[in-house]
């Protein structure tokens, strides 16, 4: 399953050479409407970011930074869209962590994440994705959840936002580390999940704090762990898969924007810096912060090494999990 991912220098080396063969003036750019396509279905977490980050986004270019839901294929028809899109700015694609583990998981991808886009900039980085139950599940806690789980083999429903995506790979990385049998299901969307989860159709997802705070606060789900190092200001009673002995329980969600590759560097620059301005503004900030995610904002440079170590990480993660690509 190894395929190194050199991502920094490759799309630093590829920044210069689109710098140099676009003599293209960016000052002029935007002059009319970007596309900003989200390989997700609507109303999952990159809703709660990225809209309010494009509305920022087209008032300071006083030109409209659309929004377009594009699902399917776990995130990979909005992505391929993207990647054959015209080199000029005018598309771009917000997306997340599947952008990594879809190159692990699905063997024939219609386009090369490492080759076919440039990083303008992480906009956030989660502190983990938490484990939530149907309140009608007798299991309060991890242990109380897991001795069930070994009760009821294969009896226990997880929900998920499609193969391949951070919320499946947690509910394997728990079945792994636990020694746990649940029956995966997944969806086209993560709003599609927690739909089936309130009605109880399925019993457990592993959601982001962005999109299922709220019901945890109306008690509408139970918050069992979370995952990352730290317990989330937003959740402080919520114990770590780490605390209870699974710190390999991880999987760190992040939320960021791209351009096709060959997109003139003046473009990708003049974005970044817009970008990076807009993220200080303390009432975006406090919106980033109050749903769970800590605010990032960086260089694309900083991006790529980003994007290099998240990929070992998970390419590790599906490893230990036993997960084979698809």
């Amino acid at each position: 399953m190894r395929m190194p991912f050199q991502f920094t220098v490759l799309f630093a080396a590829a920044l210069v050479f689109t710098g140099a063969a676009h003599a293209q003036r960016a000052d002029d750019y935007p002059s009319r409407a970007v596309r900003v396509i989200v390989p997700v279905a609507p109303g999952g977490p990159p809703d709660v970011i990225g809209r309010p980050l494009l509305q920022k986004l087209t008032e300071a270019f006083n030109q409209p930074f659309v929004f377009d839901n594009r699902p399917g294929a776990s995130g990979t028809l909005g992505t391929d869209i993207v990647a054959k899109s015209p080199k000029d700015g005018y598309t771009l694609l917000y997306t997340t962590g599947s952008h990594n583990t879809n190159t692990l998981l699905i063997k024939k991808l219609p386009y090369d994440a490492r080759r076919d886009f440039l990083p303008i900039s992480q906009i956030t980085l989660s502190y983990g994705q938490v484990m939530v139950v149907h309140p009608s599940l007798p299991a309060k806690t991890l242990p109380e959840f897991t001795a069930l789980a070994r009760k009821r083999p294969g009896s226990l429903h997880f929900g998920s936002a499609g193969v391949g995506n951070i919320t499946h790979l947690h509910g394997e990385m728990l079945m792994a580390a636990a020694n746990i049998n649940m029956t995966h299901v997944p969806y086209k969307g993560a709003s599609l999940a927690q739909n089936d989860l309130l009605g109880g159709h399925i019993e457990v997802m592993f959601p982001s704090i962005s999109q299922i705070g709220p019901l945890i606060q109306s008690k509408r789900v139970r918050a069992i762990a979370l995952g990352g190092p730290v317990r989330a200001p937003s959740l402080p009673d919520v114990p770590t898969f780490a605390e209870h002995g699974y710190a390999q329980v991880d999987t760190p969600g992040w939320q960021a924007l791209w351009a096709p590759a060959g997109t003139p560097r003046e473009r990708i620059v003049r974005l970044n810096a817009e970008i990076l301005r807009v993220l200080k503004m303390p009432d975006l900030r406090a919106r980033i912060e109050e749903s769970g995610l800590r605010v990032i904002g960086s260089t694309p440079e900083e991006f790529a090494a980003f994007i290099e170590r998240d990929f070992v990480f998970f390419e590790k993660a599906i490893r230990a999990a036993k997960i084979e690509p698809q």
